[in-house]
């Protein structure tokens, strides 16, 4: 699993019951703001079992974007549902209420630098 990977999963793993982070926020949060395509590759690429919540990743626009049969729609949907995630008419959360506001500075660094401990899914 590559480096870039074991990062990503920490940062989702940061995420707090009832809060989203977009792909693109967490590729930033890492110093790659480029990178929201490959943290979507890590959401796929994760374990079955593993203890990364990642259906609180969602898209720059508030919407489920999973589109494999692993991690269904419906079932990222309802897990955020029970964690009390609103849905507008439209199928979108409103960031504003539902996005979490990430990392300290500190911690921010020391992800982009690699110091975190390595993660084992």
């Amino acid at each position: 699993m590559s480096k870039f990977f074991q990062r990503v999963y920490r940062v989702v793993r940061l995420i707090p019951p009832g809060k989203v982070a977009t792909y693109g926020q967490i590729a930033a949060l890492l110093g790659h703001p480029r990178a929201a395509r490959t943290v979507g590759w890590a959401m796929h690429a994760l374990p079955e079992g593993s203890d990364v919540p990642w259906h609180r990743v969602i898209n720059a626009q508030g919407r489920i974007s999973t589109s494999c049969w692993e991690h269904a729609s419906d079932l990222q949907r309802r897990l955020l549902e029970a964690e009390g995630i609103v849905f507008g008419p439209d199928g979108r959360i409103d960031l504003t209420v539902h996005r979490w506001e990430g990392l300290t500075w500190p911690e921010i660094d020391a992800l982009r630098q690699g110091k975190d401990k390595d993660v084992a899914d």
